[in-house]
């Protein structure tokens, strides 16, 4: 066992799960560096805070897998301390206790006053979007509100993250100039439902309101909209969409299913022809606007028919992307009550007959892009590719455009117009023009 060092501590934050998480790890940065206290992402350190991700089986196995590598680190002696912190930790904390107690302290998703000050560090509450971003320079995750009112019953969000509380209007615009002076182009707007802002503040949903006082932030040039629900949308956000050009033609909607019986056991409040009837009017509002969905498969009584009744839907309505998948039984969620009936080698190949008709589907709309002009920006180089990305494709989840490294010299974070060349199912190959 080594001996503790002299040196300053340095504190290592390691981020697992969603964008939100990716959020929430910034702020405990900007927090951290305010106090000056020497802080990195996911790089050496000898002090680690954890920020774990409960939402699913899959992440929870992750996050406990990430915690005894760290314990196991901290008994060899190659780091001190160490600390966990978010949804796992919010969900778990007395089993986790228990079964791994060798963690120095665990704390909620809440509870960033207590973490800060087990790391030796105030809370400050007069900052305002001072955070340390771990994003590309030209990008940034911006969370506009915390936790969920709806009743889904698979979904153990409301659990870990509580009642859905908005930011204040003022702050985001503040937070949103912060980040326009730091370099980043452009907002990833997420929430558990985006939908949903301003109705606990301003008593109406105000989210098309928001985004005109965002769009009148100067350096930003987009504005992407992630996490919309579908019962109750707030119409005059596609009357934004369509007329501010800053805000992207691109709106990700988690659909989950579409068959009656099953939208109705998932208390999601509409049925297969209302939410037909909602995307037609997407479509109408904002022609040519990219529209994402999420699909779960396998969930509890899941028959075949319901199953080909999902995929003839998938195929009649195109998305232009698409994610799926399989259901995850979550203790103390609605559907915990119901039999997970569905063997996990059917809700496997389900997820995957979904995404083989999706990816047909993605080559033939990018079939019709080649020859056509995109704007795009730089997020990053690799290998011999500088890859971009239109305003209908979103970080990590969606297509990218490849342009050829020694064709062009382009810098990260900035905008190019090109001409797509040729395509593949997820991926565009592009020139600059």
């Amino acid at each position: 066992m080594r001996t503790k060092t002299l040196k300053k501590n340095k504190i290592n934050v390691v981020t697992l799960g969603c964008s939100k998480n990716v959020y929430d790890s910034e702020v405990l940065m900007g927090q951290l560096r305010a106090s000056n206290k020497e802080v990195v992402h996911e790089e050496e350190g000898n002090i680690v805070v954890i920020n774990t991700c409960g939402f699913i089986n899959n992440a929870k196995e992750e996050s406990i897998n990430t915690i005894l590598e760290y314990v196991k680190k901290k008994e060899d002696g190659l780091v001190d301390k160490v600390f966990v912190t978010g949804c796992l930790s919010e969900r778990y904390k007395p089993d986790l206790q228990k079964e791994i107690p060798n963690v120095d302290e665990y704390f909620g998703t809440t509870e960033l006053p207590g973490l800060l000050k087990a790391l030796g560090a105030d809370y400050k509450h007069e900052l305002i979007g001072e955070r340390v971003t771990t994003t590309p320079k030209n990008y940034a995750y911006f969370k506009i509100a915390e936790g969920c009112d709806r009743p889904c019953s698979f979904c153990a969000i409301p659990i870990m993250r509580g009642k859905h509380r908005s930011t204040p209007m003022e702050d985001l615009v503040i937070e949103a100039e912060k980040l326009a002076a730091k370099g980043v182009k452009e907002l990833i707007l997420i929430a558990q439902d985006l939908t949903y802002y301003g109705l606990d503040i301003y008593k109406e949903r105000a989210l098309a309101r928001l985004l005109r006082k965002l769009a009148m932030v100067e350096g930003i040039e987009w504005i992407r909209l992630h996490y919309a629900f579908p019962t109750g949308f707030p119409m005059d956000v596609l009357e934004v969409m369509r007329n501010e050009p800053k805000i992207c033609n691109y709106l990700d909607i988690p659909l989950q299913h579409i068959s009656d019986s099953i939208l109705k056991s998932m208390r999601r409040g509409t049925t297969m022809a209302k939410t037909t009837k909602l995307l037609k009017e997407f479509r109408a509002a904002v022609p040519g606007m990219a529209i994402r969905t999420t699909l779960i498969v396998g969930y509890p009584g899941e028959t075949e028919e319901n199953f080909a009744e999902l995929k003839q839907w998938v195929r009649e309505m195109r998305f232009e992307r698409l994610g799926c998948f399989t259901y995850s039984h979550e203790e103390n969620t609605h559907a915990y009550n119901l039999e997970d009936d569905v063997p996990e080698d059917v809700k496997m190949d389900r997820a995957n007959e979904i995404m083989e008709i999706q990816s047909q589907i993605s080559w033939e709309l990018n079939q019709q892009k080649i020859g056509k002009e995109f704007r795009v920006v730089i997020d990053r180089k690799e290998g011999g590719y500088f890859v971009g990305r239109t305003e209908f494709d979103s970080p990590d989840v969606d297509n990218e455009v490849l342009i050829n490294a020694s064709d062009d010299y382009l810098r990260t974070g900035e905008f190019f117009n090109v001409k797509i060349t040729a395509a593949e199912d997820f991926d565009l190959y592009a020139e600059v023009v």
